[in-house]
Formats: C-alpha cells, structure tokens, sequence
C-alpha cells in the first residue's frame, strides 16, 4: 500500500529559507505551513507555491500549542507526519526511503540530523532525530523544546533509518530571547521533569546567569528521573563552565571529575579537563586526559556529543603537552593527527618547528 506522507512546519519572518526548504520536502504527498503572524513576505510565498497554509498569530507563544496547531493542516488520508523546521532541508530521496520501509505498528522513525556546521562546511553537533511520526498518534507538549507524546494506548514501535538525512542551517542573528522564559515557565508547570530542568539550567548558563545555572543543574541531579548518564555528566560539567566563569577552578575541576565519574563512555568530561589543565600549563595531567579520551572510541549520535572532541582540537592540545613537556616526537606525531581534520596554517608552523627540533 502507497503510504501518504505529509510533511508540516510553523513558521515566522522565514523568507530567505522557504525555496529551500520547499525543494527538500516537495517529495511529500502534502506540505502544510502554520505561519505565526510573518511580515516579510513568507506567508505569501508559501501560497505561492501551493503549500496547504494558514496563518495565526498569538498573544502569547509557545511552541507547542502553535505545533499542535499546525498539525490541524494536515489531511485526513495522511499516513506519515514528518515535521521539518523552514531552517531545515533533507537530502534527496528521504521519502522513498522512508515510504519502502514504512510498515503497520511503526509509531516513530529515528533519522540522522546534522544539527551544525563547522566554519569549514564539515559536520558539527549530529544526532538521531525522531519528528516522523504516525499521523493521529501523537501531540506536542512543553512551550520550548517540545517533544512529541502518545495520545493512544497502543504499543508503537521505534524504527531507525539512518539513510534519511535531514540538515539544520539556521539564521545565528535571529534573537532567541524567548527560550528563557519559556524554559521558566516550562519547568513551573513540570517542575518535577528532569528533562526541564536540565534544559532550564543549560539556558541560565548561556545567560550568564550562573548561580541559578548551578542551582537548577543541581536540582536536575536529584530528581529520580535523572537517571540518563550522560545528561547528567552534561549536567556536571555545565556546573563546572559556570565555576569557571566564576573563576572558582578547584569547583571547575570537581565537578569536571564527577562528570567522568558519572560515565566514562563519553569523551566531553576527559576533553574540558584536558583543556583545563592545558590552560593551568599542567601539561602531564593535560596529556593524561587526552590519552584517556583518545581511548573511547565511539561516537554515540545524542545533541550532547560535542564535536570539538572529535576533530582537530584534542590532537592539537595534546602535540602541545607534548612540545611543552619535551617529546617532540610525540608533538610531531599529534600535530599531524590534527592536520588530517584540518589545513591550518599555524598546525603547518607547529609541525615544522617540531621537525627543525626534532634535527637538532
């Protein structure tokens, strides 16, 4: 049976994504668009292109209820909802893929997400992304960060396809000023979700608010629900950012150590106290970490994995322990490792230094 695929969106002041975006999803059966209230333009351009759309503006927004909206777009006959932010574009061919593999009991698909890029074009934060789902299955809830959840009381099962490609390249000016309170209101309503909490503590981080950072972070370690490792290891080592901030390195390094403690599976906690100790010129304990990070040598596809911790700049660091300590050998051989991420001019110096010294 030829399943229908509707793929929907929200959107405001998108202009400069919407052919874009409409390209990428245009393999759909149906593309629906609930515009928020835009004034350049997109609303229009979506009608345009024939796109099922409507507009809505609200007094007061959250992204979940202007979701839940938006899936009202869709058509009765759909089969397949697949939610695509206009920032966003698939690679061509995701809806054969995901039509062939389609069947009776799949109530959500798993599918790769290149969430950033790198300055040079390479891929940055990537993880398995899961907005593909049944069609009348499912609701949107949380007024930021929105996940989908069930709305019936039958058994669905996860598929993974890892062949759909979708990509995130967003517009870095517009203002995210809203996510705070958002977050605030969020976790007022679910004070006892760890998901909230963490989230919320993360956003007070990235305000500089660090006490209310490391307070709520904290928070998000007791609750019971607390119980995925390596959120929690997040958990720790944005407390120890916000020590940092506060130039408190002692806090800085204990919480550092708690993050490895809580999973030494993932190489962020060993790759921030590499950096740490780099830039305390504790050059042994630096090389130390980065031995050990080098160590785990699998990437698990979660929005927590860092890239920094798997390109150019832990060979980097640790070919300089190596210069400072005084094995050049061992800088040589490290600062090569960084120039296959990268064709840096000051790695080309470095190298050719350490060969000069390596002579003498």
């Amino acid at each position: 049976m030829n399943k229908k695929i509707c793929v929907y969106a929200i959107c405001k002041n998108e202009s400069q994504f919407v052919k874009r975006w409409y390209e990428s999803v245009k393999e759909a059966d149906y593309v629906c668009v609930l515009d928020t209230g835009s004034v350049d333009g997109t609303y229009e351009m979506f009608k345009e292109l024939g796109v099922i759309t409507e507009q809505k503006k609200y007094d007061f927004f959250r992204f979940d209820e202007a979701r839940n909206d938006s899936m009202k777009l869709i058509p009765e006959d759909t089969d397949i909802c697949v939610c695509v932010d206009i920032d966003e574009f698939f690679n061509p061919g995701w809806s054969k893929i995901l039509k062939k593999h389609w069947k009776d009991g799949i109530g959500r698909v798993r599918y790769r997400y290149t969430w950033s890029f790198n300055p040079d074009g390479s891929e940055g934060v990537v993880f398995m992304a899961d907005k593909i789902h049944k069609y009348g299955a499912y609701r949107w809830k949380y007024p930021v960060h929105e996940v989908l959840y069930q709305i019936d009381d039958k058994n669905y099962e996860y598929m993974d396809l890892p062949n759909i490609q979708l990509n995130h390249k967003a517009d870095n000016t517009k203002s995210r000023s809203n996510y705070l309170p958002l977050l605030e209101l969020s976790y007022k309503e679910n004070p006892l979700d760890d998901r909230n909490a963490h989230y919320l503590g993360r956003e007070y981080y990235f305000h500089q608010e660090y006490d209310k950072a490391i307070e709520m972070l904290n928070k998000h370690l007791t609750l019971p629900t607390a119980t995925w490792a390596d959120e929690r290891a997040s958990s720790l080592r944005y407390i120890a950012k916000c020590y940092y901030a506060k130039k408190d390195y002692a806090k800085q390094e204990e919480y550092l150590l708690k993050s490895i403690l809580e999973t030494n599976k993932v190489r962020e906690g060993y790759y921030d106290l590499g950096v740490m100790y780099y830039e305390q010129k504790e050059y042994v304990k630096s090389a130390f970490m980065f031995e050990e990070m080098f160590k785990i040598d699998e990437r698990y596809l979660n929005y927590i994995s860092s890239p920094d911790c798997w390109g150019s700049l832990p060979y980097d660091y640790l070919s300089m322990c190596y210069y400072e300590m005084g094995d050049i050998r061992k800088a040589k051989i490290n600062v090569l490792k960084a120039l296959d991420y990268v064709q840096d001019e000051r790695l080309v110096n470095n190298y050719r230094h350490f060969c000069k010294l390596d002579k003498q």
